[in-house]
């Protein structure tokens, strides 16, 4: 199924022309062309691109069509500049579940601690798909991530708290050890799952096995 719309883009989105050299234009024409081998095709070029392409591409990101801005974070997913995360995390907010799905998947790649508390507030979304990338994004981002999601695990709804221990037990940060000691004393067998593998990363099951 193509990602992108029948409808001309640039008809209903008007791109960049005013400092875009020709040749980037023509990729990010190419980026929103509505045939899903021709816009990943573009975005190989586009992210080795000698010219800076954030400036041609966050525009995109305020197109009407749902998918422009999918197909714009999904290169951003490949482009390493400070700028980067940033414009991800606003994608976060964006009204289209895909998009922000998309976003959480770029920011895994990217790991930019930036984007901590808008994927904390992204876990208590209702969308599944997106509350478990979210997750696996905090889990990319690993340190920097663990007192906000320590802060959910005490604080949180039964959901957002599960994705929590998750997440921390993936991470195995030692900080995380007294909360994931306090899970095992909850009646949730997910939970005391999740507990005890961040514990055997930490390299405290044995311990705590031991008769």
């Amino acid at each position: 199924m193509t990602r992108l719309s029948t409808t001309d883009p640039q008809a209903a989105n008007p791109l960049p022309s005013q400092g875009c050299p020709e040749e980037l234009q023509a990729l990010v024409l190419e980026l929103t062309s509505g045939d899903d081998g021709r816009a990943e095709a573009s975005i190989r070029c586009l992210a080795d691109h000698s010219e800076p392409v954030l400036p041609a591409i966050a525009p995109l990101l305020e197109a009407r069509e749902p998918d422009i801005r999918w197909w714009a974070v999904r290169l951003l997913a490949e482009i390493r500049e400070d700028e980067t995360p940033l414009l991800l995390i606003k994608a976060l907010q964006d009204e289209d579940s895909s998009v922000r799905q998309c976003a959480a998947l770029a920011i895994s790649r990217q790991g930019d601690e930036r984007a901590v508390p808008a994927l904390i507030q992204s876990l208590s979304e209702t969308d599944s798909l997106m509350v478990r990338l979210a997750a696996n994004a905090l889990v990319a981002i690993g340190a920097a991530a663990v007192p906000a999601l320590l802060d959910l695990l005490r604080d949180g709804t039964p959901v957002t708290r599960f994705e929590a221990v998750r997440a921390l037990a993936l991470i195995g940060d030692p900080r995380a050890y007294p909360a994931l000691m306090g899970v095992l004393e909850e009646d949730s067998a997910l939970m005391e799952y999740w507990a005890n593998e961040g514990l055997e990363r930490m390299g405290a099951g044995m311990i705590y096995f031991s008769p």
